[in-house]
């Protein structure tokens, strides 16, 4: 209750104060503190033998985010920089003669990142360290996604108190059926694919044998790569990570360096007063020479801006980030009739050469996801469209995906679930049991088929799962086709099975393994663009003071991200299940999607 006060009265107070600033010098005065304030040359400035700290609490997204006013009044916000900009900037940093080294600070809850977005970044980094610039990495606790990071580091030190989790990786699925059962809400599901394991929370109490079977696979390639990747880094097989992760799971400071885990063991104290030598830096000042990697990044864009590119000849990166849903969808969706725009005005722009699609969905509306499908089936006519897969890029998000020129993924990429189903839910048994019923006159059997009040009839069901079985086939058959495959091989790896990116290599699901800078690198190949060409990222972001003009009392007030505690952190679990329900908006009830908020823990 304390929070919640706290952040509306902040909102509160920043609507208050738009308005004062309105009244009290007028719109033409606003803008022109507007235009003042962004012309203002108060940029960060970087010193001589400066280091730059990548703080790993820091929610790394696909696409820039927009400011908000409500972050730019609020103390604490939610710290966000895009994929792309840590890349560049660690690609730039490398040569840069005033960047001596690197600091990976180490938090108590890392960021929003995603493991395939982390691998790309590690190649950055191990890129980097080839500079022979030193990376150095400090945290109190290493968890595994931190450890993955931090172990391409020169030196990795952890405190006296702290110590290294190597444990193996878990999948925890939440079950409401019995919940459901209790309370009265009835659920059917129309579905096709054995392993397409989205309606089973709803469905049953434990795993099925065949979605356990899929996700040990999957779960498995992941865990590999981890421990191929640290081992590699930290000269170590991957049967002694195992070892550990079988035998004790979390390692204190002294065990971690025995096991040759981690470099040192020190104080924060004490990786300042070595920052300050690596610097230069005076010894009787706080800190070390510094700079924060979201400002480093924000000088090279600066930079990027003013450098001489033909403008005639660029290729647009396109993010497809969050659940498909129809319409337009919400600023964390991907709406399925505003995505078709962007590629309809992307394909018709003589300028834009190539297309880099770059997706990170778990998918959703079928309707949507074929709508967006076709527009790619467009663009690619007349100009190369490559595919990017991100964190995630299944079922809907394979679907949007497959009828690119290439697909690129990473070997720990989420993709595959080529299935579809139908959730029909009823409210009859919670609402009789409180005196609620319903009556209705209909003019044909089906009339009243969307109804809740109701389960549905064998009638209804049957009719139901003919439209699941038809979207299924249009969908294995896209696949064929677009993928060159033997309808009967897709049928084989599809029933909705999950598969990670190094499988689906394999499989012929995807082209090639790699991340957004190689997808990049290969729509210039394809279009012939050499090596005179402008980067352009799409949908295009509004900048603060385009959001001041546009809606002034548009305040949002956002928290950090905290560590909760495990039973507030639950009860988290089960609202975002829930949530997930709001994007379910398809005209036809149809999904493809995976299950509901996967999560590696």
């Amino acid at each position: 209750m304390k929070d919640f006060l706290k952040y509306t009265f902040a909102s509160l107070l920043a609507n208050l104060l738009g308005l004062g600033i309105i009244f009290t010098i007028g719109f033409g005065g606003m803008v022109f503190l507007i235009i003042a304030a962004a012309s203002k040359d108060s940029g960060p400035k970087i010193k001589d033998k400066s280091v730059i700290v990548l703080d790993l609490s820091v929610n790394i997204t696909d696409s820039k985010p927009n400011a908000t006013i409500g972050e730019a009044l609020s103390e604490e916000r939610i710290d966000t920089i895009a994929l792309r900009s840590i890349l560049d900037a660690l690609k730039t940093a490398k040569t840069d003669p005033k960047i001596v080294g690197l600091y990976l600070q180490g938090s108590s809850s890392i960021g929003s990142i995603g493991w395939a977005n982390m691998k790309e970044i590690r190649l950055a980094l191990q890129d980097f360290r080839e500079s022979k610039k030193p990376i150095y990495a400090y945290d109190m606790e290493w968890t595994e996604p931190e450890y993955y990071l931090g172990s391409v580091a020169n030196k990795i030190l952890v405190n006296p108190f702290g110590g290294v989790e190597i444990n193996g990786f878990s999948i925890e699925e939440m079950f409401l059926a019995g919940a459901l059962e209790k309370f009265g809400v009835g659920v059917q599901v129309t579905r096709v694919g054995k392993y397409k394991s989205a309606v089973e929370p709803f469905l049953l109490k434990k795993m099925s044998p065949e979605n356990r079977q899929q996700t040990e696979s999957w779960l498995g390639d992941i865990w590999s790569e981890f421990l191929n990747t640290v081992g590699e880094s930290r000269k170590l097989k991957a049967s002694q990570l195992q070892a550990i992760a079988d035998d004790r799971g979390t390692l204190m400071a002294d065990e971690a360096i025995n096991s040759k885990l981690i470099d040192k063991v020190a104080y924060f104290d004490e990786v300042v007063t070595e920052l300050k030598k690596l610097t230069g830096t005076d010894k009787d000042d706080k800190s070390f020479r510094q700079i924060s990697i979201k400002n480093y990044a924000k000088i090279g864009e600066n930079k990027t801006k003013n450098t001489s590119v033909d403008s005639q000849k660029r290729i647009a990166v396109l993010y497809a980030e969050g659940d498909i849903v129809d319409g337009e969808g919400g600023p964390t969706q991907i709406g399925g009739d505003r995505m078709a725009k962007e590629l309809q005005e992307l394909r018709d722009d003589e300028n834009v050469k190539a297309v880099v699609f770059r997706v990170n969905s778990p998918g959703g509306s079928a309707t949507a996801s074929e709508v967006i499908g076709r527009e790619v089936v467009l663009t690619r006519k007349k100009k190369p469209v490559i595919v990017s897969m991100g964190n995630l890029a299944a079922s809907g998000g394979y679907w949007i995906s497959m009828n690119a020129n290439k697909i690129f993924a990473e070997p720990n990429t989420i993709t595959g679930s080529i299935g579809v189903f139908g959730l029909l839910m009823n409210a009859q048994k919670i609402s009789n049991n409180n005196g609620i019923s319903w009556d209705v006159v209909k003019t044909g059997r089906y009339a009243d088929i969307d109804t809740i009040s109701r389960p549905k009839t064998p009638q209804e069901l049957a009719g139901i799962q003919r439209i699941v079985d038809r979207i299924y086939d249009r969908f294995t058959n896209k696949v064929a086709q677009s993928r060159k495959l033997p309808l009967s091989r897709v049928q084989e790896i599809a029933q909705g099975r999950v598969w990670s990116g190094a499988t689906a290599k394999k499989l012929g699901l995807v082209d090639e393994i790699g991340g957004l800078e190689n997808a990049i690198q290969a729509a210039a190949k394809d279009a012939k663009l050499g090596n005179n060409w402008q980067l352009e990222e799409y949908p295009k972001r509004r900048t603060l003071e385009e959001q001041i003009l546009e809606k002034l009392s548009g305040v949002r007030v956002s928290k950090p991200p905290q560590k909760l505690d495990p039973l507030t952190a639950e009860f988290k679990k089960f609202q975002d299940e829930l949530a997930i329900l709001k994007a379910m908006n398809d005209p036809q009830g149809i999904y493809a999607r995976l299950p509901f908020n996967l999560r590696i823990d």
